[in-house]
């Protein structure tokens, strides 16, 4: 999230034009620039940030057993 909002800012969008730029509402762009988190799921997230054009990638670590 905190990433997303870095974009945004480097980009200088306004909401609305981040929310076009999304494909969701002003209102979640709102949630998400006020980091509501709990609001949106892993996915959305990364969706969100593929179309804002950052490559995102995850990592898996197994913890050894105790």
């Amino acid at each position: 999230m905190i990433q997303m909002q870095k974009l945004i800012a480097a980009r200088g969008l306004k909401q609305k034009a981040t929310a076009k730029a999304l494909g969701v509402t002003q209102p979640r762009v709102s949630d998400l620039l006020g980091g509501r988190i709990d609001f949106f799921s892993t996915d959305a997230l990364i969706d969100m940030l593929a179309r804002l054009g950052a490559t995102v990638r995850l990592t898996v670590k197994i913890r050894p057993a105790a």
